[in-house]
């Protein structure tokens, strides 16, 4: 509870969660709201509600939970046998992957043995092994097509198994030898690494997919482009991604719209989420030609970070 309940928050304070889930023909076909209470030892639901299209589908606590307070420690939405009626909202939260890849875990995968869907990428090579062949094959070929034009001297990607059997992705780079050389992830540099990991995830699911600051380690002119990239997979597998960033260079891309871009500024009471379509300030400096990201960054700077030079190590 006190992981996730706001810093700000009073004592005793009830943790609230809405979750809108929809089209954009129709953006709010369902709407889950869960209130609970509680700490470290005991958590107790205060409100479950259900509606669909407008239409409430559940809305707890009901008398049967007033009877028997124990019911009040499970959500209906974890339970198949009374979440029938809105399962499509589990089926779907169960589809959203976070992703920040750390490449020292995928070239030591031992640190993280046994973990899986680990989203700093501890069981990526796995992930990638367990993969139906042809489709493994195809996605990797893909890969080495795209990563091409960032690592010009990387011509082919396959998933290889060394004499213990253990999965290893390696790549063969041209140089003057005439068959060039495979290296596996191990000699692989972090920004190389990382990329692998945000595109094979574009391609291994179809729910949302939460990026955190994908550009790191990554050459500025190869940040530009991840805006059109993500963009293009989207056409083609429909999924929907949500990107941290803190880099000018990935909010330079013309084509990001002001609807698309959200600021998380911290105040006094916590952070506000605004969009930046709605801050006159930011429309006015895009029509006097200012990048979103020249815009928009300024908004999110803490008060006074010019007093950080200021620090002195004595």
């Amino acid at each position: 509870m006190s992981a996730i309940r706001s810093l700000a928050a009073r004592q005793n304070t009830s943790i609230d969660l809405t979750v809108t889930l929809g089209t954009d023909e129709s953006p709010d076909t369902w709407t889950y709201s869960l209130v609970f209470q509680g700490n470290s030892r005991e958590v107790f639901i205060e409100k479950e509600r259900v509606l669909h299209h407008g239409r409430a589908q559940l809305d707890r606590p009901d008398e049967e939970d007033t009877s028997d307070r124990a019911r009040l420690t499970q959500t209906h939405l974890e339970q198949v046998n009374v979440n029938r009626s809105f399962r499509e909202i589990a089926t779907f939260l169960k589809t959203i992957d976070y992703l920040h890849l750390v490449p020292q875990l995928v070239r030591e995968p031992d640190r993280s043995a046994g973990k899986k869907g680990d989203p700093y990428g501890g069981d990526f090579i796995e992930r990638v092994a367990t993969t139906t062949k042809r489709t493994q094959e195809s996605r990797l070929r893909s890969l080495a097509k795209a990563l091409q034009f960032a690592i010009p001297q990387l011509k082919d990607l396959e998933l290889w198994k060394d004499d213990a059997g253990r999965p290893h992705l390696r790549g063969k780079y041209t140089h003057w030898r005439p068959q060039g050389a495979w290296q596996t992830e191990d000699q692989f540099s972090d920004g190389s690494l990382r990329l692998l990991g945000v595109l094979w995830s574009l391609m291994d699911g179809d729910g949302p997919l939460l990026l955190e600051e994908p550009e790191l380690s990554l050459h500025p002119e190869v940040i530009r482009i991840i805006p059109q990239l993500l963009a293009r997979l989207q056409r083609r597998v429909s999924r929907q991604v949500i990107v941290s960033t803190h880099s000018p260079e990935l909010l330079s891309d013309s084509g990001i719209g002001l609807d698309e871009v959200l600021l998380l500024v911290p105040e006094g009471e916590g952070t506000v989420v605004r969009v930046a379509s709605e801050i006159k300030e930011v429309s006015n400096l895009l029509k006097g030609g200012l990048t979103i990201a020249e815009a928009v960054l300024p908004h999110t700077k803490p008060r006074n970070i010019e007093q950080l030079m200021l620090f002195d190590a004595d």
